[in-house]
């Protein structure tokens, strides 16, 4: 559960209730796409059971699940069955089908397939934690989130977003941390980290499993290279990369943070107490390194 993380800030009064948002979710369930549907998507129950509730509560912290589904239709088999039916026109009446029908005969072709597809499925966790004002998605993908907090802001009336954002820039903050080699109180730097010029040439270099305290970092720093991508551990109890847009990838819970556990304590309600007891302080801490919250985020 969470392996990545985009967090936005809930901006503005929002007095609704764990029962409001189900009943919201309830317009947007996820069923599966239709025989000729190339995707669909909307909200699952976050525990996998049937029927259950869309936005469950742990320990005051609200999950929800968002799932999306896509036929796969590889193009070379698209194109082999337009190129078919391009060829029986041809031998019927002689003459090669012009653009237009080309396009024509290319959606037929994919209305054709489409009942034959694969289907690939992909769900993203959800996070809202009302008493810090926060939503978080576990996702990379700026675009993705950007889909699901659109919908989650015409779902629930009076919710209005805004991607965290921090008085530091963390691509200035990472390349002060990297050049010093003195990281924040409560983090270390690991042994990941990228690093990109900023001219038209955009030269990169990337350290995997690589010492970072050295003095060729720090020249490149110096050379004009910043910090995309860096490697930290919080606490000694998660690691993550940190990114120059304020995401958080590759999170993972050391073993710190499982010590004492029972080998039967095991379940969503643990796992995601786990996730959130720990990433509500960590993400607080990350902010007061990188200078405490800004004021220019921009309303999602």
């Amino acid at each position: 559960m969470f392996k990545n993380l985009i967090v936005y800030s809930i901006v503005s009064p929002w007095p609704v209730g764990l029962g409001e948002v189900e009943a919201a979710l309830q317009k947007a369930l996820f069923l599966e796409c239709g025989a000729t549907q190339e995707q669909s998507s909307g909200f699952v129950p976050p525990r996998g059971e049937d029927h259950g509730l869309l936005a469950e509560g742990v320990g005051g912290h609200w999950v929800l699940r968002y799932m999306t589904e896509a036929k796969v239709l590889p193009a070379d088999v698209l194109a082999r069955k337009v190129k078919e039916k391009a060829a029986r026109i041809e031998q019927e009446t002689g003459r090669r089908p012009g653009k237009k029908e080309s396009r024509e005969l290319k959606d037929e072709a994919r209305l054709d397939l489409l009942p034959m597809a694969f289907t690939k499925q992909a769900a993203m966790w959800v996070w809202i934690d009302p008493q810090a004002r926060t939503l978080a998605l576990d996702t990379s993908s700026q675009a993705r989130a950007d889909e699901v907090v659109s919908l989650l802001v015409e779902l629930l009336p009076g919710l209005a977003l805004a991607l965290l954002d921090t008085q530091t820039a963390p691509q200035a903050a990472m390349a002060y941390w990297l050049k010093t080699q003195e990281s924040p109180p409560g983090f270390s730097i690991d042994r990941e980290c990228e690093l990109k010029a900023t001219d038209e040439a955009k030269a990169g270099v990337r350290y995997t499993r690589h010492p970072l305290d050295i003095g060729e970092v720090r020249a490149h720093i110096e050379a004009g290279k910043l910090p995309t991508k860096l490697a930290l551990t919080w606490d000694d109890r998660v690691s993550f990369v940190l990114t120059e847009g304020l995401q958080l990838k590759k999170i993972s819970f050391l073993d710190t943070v499982f010590e004492g556990q029972a080998p039967d304590d095991q379940g969503f309600d643990t796992d995601v107490a786990i996730a959130t007891g720990e990433l509500t302080r960590l993400i607080p801490e990350l902010v007061d390194a990188l200078g405490g919250e800004g004021r220019t985020a921009q309303a999602a």
